[in-house]
């Protein structure tokens, strides 16, 4: 009985969890482009969602500490959740350039994911490639194939391909009629998604050091809050902007907090230190399919060739 049961811990169970993850993702991304289609400020939005994580999972450490025995945890380790602050502070561009354009372009960017890991992957030597064999061929090529992908749904709009009229659920007039900047919101995301190898890099050695997720995720969420506070003070002087009533502002802070920077973190950091940060990345194409999908039916996004 052993056997099944490792075999779905192992391998069963993190591929499921990825999978929900990219659902819950792309339904994040939505309704927090709802929420600043309302006039909600993107850095606001970081500062309370990962703000709402981080007071979640405060019990996180002292739980940690009574349920298993962990390697001391040092300045060290310490500096390097610090760093993986600031890179994952990164987000805000990436909630910027979906303000400028769409969650379906968000997804569609976010293919860059999988190549630039694979890159990383092999600099700091967690994945060996043989030329001669096909599968090391197949990763070289679709890491061609997804960066080139990337770039050519950021700057090219072909024709129209299908459009569906405004929809029952009505989010869509609001998001129309929000500012759109297709390019400067591609290349925010561009940004973003170069970060995010990175991300899971840092994450999966800190795992190696110090294997407790959620005390991890918390400190890593409070740092980001702390981080985007203060980005958010510079660039948000207006006190009126820091206020969130209740709404499809409040909605989207919540959830973005619980399901997003908290559940979503802790579950990659999670299948990170299981499968490492190869595995973690080849999900992330599978949210394109699914932003479409959503984007037109429930937002009435038209579909154009090449995006």
């Amino acid at each position: 009985m052993a056997g099944p049961g490792r075999y779905c811990c192992k391998d069963v169970l993190p591929f499921t969890a990825m999978v929900a993850m990219e659902c819950i993702n792309v339904g994040l991304n939505t309704l927090f482009k709802a929420a600043t289609s309302k006039g909600m400020s993107h850095f606001v939005f970081v500062v309370y969602s990962y703000g709402v994580a981080a007071l979640v999972l405060l019990p996180a450490p002292f739980f940690s500490y009574r349920s298993r025995v962990l390697p001391p945890f040092t300045f060290s380790i310490l500096c390097k959740i610090g760093l993986l602050g600031l890179i994952g502070s990164s987000q805000i561009m990436g909630y910027t350039g979906i303000n400028y354009s769409s969650p379906t372009l968000a997804s569609a960017i976010s293919n860059l994911t999988p190549a630039f890991t694979f890159v990383l992957a092999i600099i700091f030597r967690m994945e060996k490639v043989a030329c001669r064999k096909a599968s090391s061929q197949a990763k070289v090529l679709g890491t061609i194939v997804s960066i080139a992908g990337a770039f050519i749904v950021t700057l090219y709009k072909g024709p129209r391909i299908t459009t569906i009229a405004s929809p029952k659920v009505s989010l869509s007039h609001a998001l129309r009629s929000s500012n759109s900047n297709w390019a400067v919101g591609g290349l925010f995301l561009t940004a973003e998604y170069i970060l995010v190898p990175l991300w899971y890099i840092v994450q999966t050695q800190i795992m190696k050091e110090y294997p407790a997720e959620l005390t991890v995720v918390f400190l890593y969420n409070l740092c980001v809050s702390f981080v985007a506070a203060i980005v958010g003070l510079i660039t948000e002087r207006d006190s009126m902007a820091w206020k969130v009533g209740p709404g499809i502002a409040l909605a989207s802070v919540m959830c973005s907090g619980l399901f997003g920077s908290c559940m979503n973190n802790s579950v990659h950091t999670w299948a990170l230190r299981l499968k490492g940060p190869v595995f973690v990345a080849m999900f992330k194409p599978l949210s394109i399919a699914i932003a479409v999908a959503m984007g037109v039916i429930f937002l009435g996004d038209t579909l154009y060739l090449g995006r």
